[in-house]
């Protein structure tokens, strides 16, 4: 899967992947074989943090 390169757009796409689809930033990363670090640093310059216990961006 391509994500999309707008922060904005990244930041809705994964949130609603978390949201229906994995039940972790983990498992997501897994199965769509994408790095977590790199994925968190793009979300971060962007101002958003990961919540382990919402299990989604904000």
């Amino acid at each position: 899967m391509t994500l999309p390169q707008d922060p904005m757009m990244l930041f809705s796409v994964i949130n609603m992947k978390l949201r229906d689809q994995y039940p972790s930033l983990d498992a997501l990363c897994d199965d769509l074989d994408i790095d977590r670090k790199t994925l968190e640093e793009k979300l971060q310059a962007a101002g958003f943090e990961y919540s382990e216990t919402h299990n989604k961006f904000w």
